[in-house]
């Protein structure tokens, strides 16, 4: 009897969690592909001037650490994302744009969804989002990469 009762339990459970997923909001798929994600170590070339590449780089996390970034503030805040448009508007739809956040890892971040999907909406064709897998301390700043106190 026991048994039986462990059984149903465990059918139950099984059963709630079957319900509960098909009643969850599905996953929305990430606004940028994998030829848009640039590598820190390419970034930091470019602002080390040691290609011959223009690049627009945009913080929009909590705080501007990358060297010549400018800091738009967290683009999970539509004024922010209203003060990035404003930024990049003046630009060619060509222009390397380079956007990063690093507050966690980007499959968990709040910010750079809307500030990529801004710039898919705009149609700019050249822009990227920093693969900062884990964090900006751990995949910039550790790293030795240009940051604004050097």
């Amino acid at each position: 009897m026991k048994n039986l009762f462990t059984l149903l339990g465990l059918v139950a459970f099984v059963l709630a969690a079957f319900v509960i997923q098909s009643f969850s909001v599905p996953q929305q798929p990430d606004p940028w592909n994998s030829k848009q994600l640039m590598e820190p170590s390419d970034l930091a070339k470019i602002i080390e001037g040691k290609t011959n590449q223009k690049v627009y780089v945009y913080s929009i996390g909590p705080a501007a650490l990358i060297k010549n970034s400018i800091d738009i503030g967290e683009g999970s805040n539509a004024n922010n994302i209203a003060k990035l448009k404003e930024q990049v508007s003046k630009l060619p739809k060509d222009a390397q744009i380079v956007i990063y956040c690093g507050c966690c890892p980007f499959k968990n971040c709040p910010n750079v969804r809307p500030a990529f999907s801004l710039l898919n909406e705009m149609k700019f064709t050249n822009h990227k989002l920093l693969n900062l897998s884990n964090n900006l301390r751990e995949d910039w700043i550790a790293k030795g990469y240009p940051t604004v106190s050097q």
